[in-house]
């Protein structure tokens, strides 16, 4: 393979041989690269398709099938707002609609511009007894609010640069 390829690929290369090349780790091996990338580029794809001797068309197919998977670009900060039965009848609806609207999103366009923020909706959390739920990242917040969710935004929006807190 040209130099310059894999000095384009370094990243990927490490994460593949760390898994000693093997395809049947093709799912732990795309969860690495999404760690990286924060999504699975259909370049970077390709590339661990011809690295493990597989054909592109396989990698993908694993990577559309779980919904685990990103294909599109996804913010540093990834709000995941609970849709489940619990959540639901607390008013997970109304803080959707006041994150689309502090964000400038919609369900078309769930992640903002300077790729801060991407808004998603899950069937469920699995913290019913905390519902409404919002998970930031990492970060699980429970009973949460329309104005605690517009909150949230801009305390985040402060600890990245202070500079981007709007009304």
């Amino acid at each position: 393979m040209p130099t310059v390829m894999l000095r384009k690929f370094e990243k990927v290369c490490a994460i593949v041989e760390k898994y000693d090349n093997d395809p049947a780790k093709l799912i732990p091996i795309l969860q690495e690269v999404q760690n990286e990338y924060r999504y699975l580029p259909e370049e970077v794809m390709a590339f661990v398709a011809t690295t493990l001797g597989l054909s592109p068309a396989k990698v993908f197919g694993v990577a559309s099938f779980y919904a685990h998977f990103a294909l599109q670009p996804k913010g540093k900060y990834v709000v995941r707002l609970c849709d489940g039965t619990a959540c639901h009848v607390k008013g997970s609806d109304g803080i959707l609609q006041a994150l689309y609207k502090k964000l400038g999103l919609d369900e078309k366009n769930p992640t903002t511009p300077d790729m801060l923020f991407t808004v998603e909706t899950v069937a469920c959390l699995g913290a019913c007894g905390l519902a409404p739920v919002v998970v930031i990242n990492d970060t699980v917040y429970g009973q949460v609010t329309p104005e605690k969710a517009a909150a949230l935004v801009d305390e985040i929006r402060v600890k990245e640069d202070g500079s981007h807190v709007s009304a």
